[in-house]
């Protein structure tokens, strides 16, 4: 595999002579190359919101720790920890969200799908019981205009 600076903002990949599963580790590559460029340039922001019917969910920062209280009545403490490089934000304009963003997708997206699969619902029917805390929008930062 060789990577190649072509002029003031392009990168190439080469690989010759390569089977299907080489060629599919040149696209991961690529697509890692351009997540660490979008990441360093303009960060990624996931925005996550409570579902309830009932008892609402309590979730607030204490040092580097997520806590998810009063998740369906019940008494137990979750707690996810934060990485270094992840920013937790309670959004003050829009009730019940919170906004996590990070310069490295892989920590972003790992924070807020151990938030989510905290709030996983056992033992009870999944129709019936919606509440927890689900991923509503991620993607890169919008540009400030």
């Amino acid at each position: 595999m060789d990577i190649q600076k072509v002029g003031t903002s392009k990168l190439r990949v080469d690989l010759w002579f390569a089977n299907r599963k080489q060629l599919a580790c040149v696209r991961t590559v690529c697509s890692h190359l351009e997540n660490m460029c979008t990441g360093v340039t303009r960060g990624f922001l996931y925005k996550m919101r409570f579902v309830y019917s009932h008892f609402p969910i309590n979730v607030s920062l204490s040092g580097n720790t997520v806590e998810i209280r009063n998740f369906l009545g019940e008494k137990r403490v979750r707690r996810v920890q934060i990485p270094e490089g992840v920013e937790y934000v309670r959004t003050a304009d829009v009730k019940d969200q919170i906004e996590l963003s990070g310069n490295d997708i892989c920590l972003v997206s790992m924070t807020a799908a151990k938030i989510q699969q905290m709030t996983n619902i056992r033992h009870k029917d999944l129709r019936k019981f919606l509440d927890g805390i689900y991923v509503s929008a991620k993607g890169p930062i919008p540009e400030e205009e």
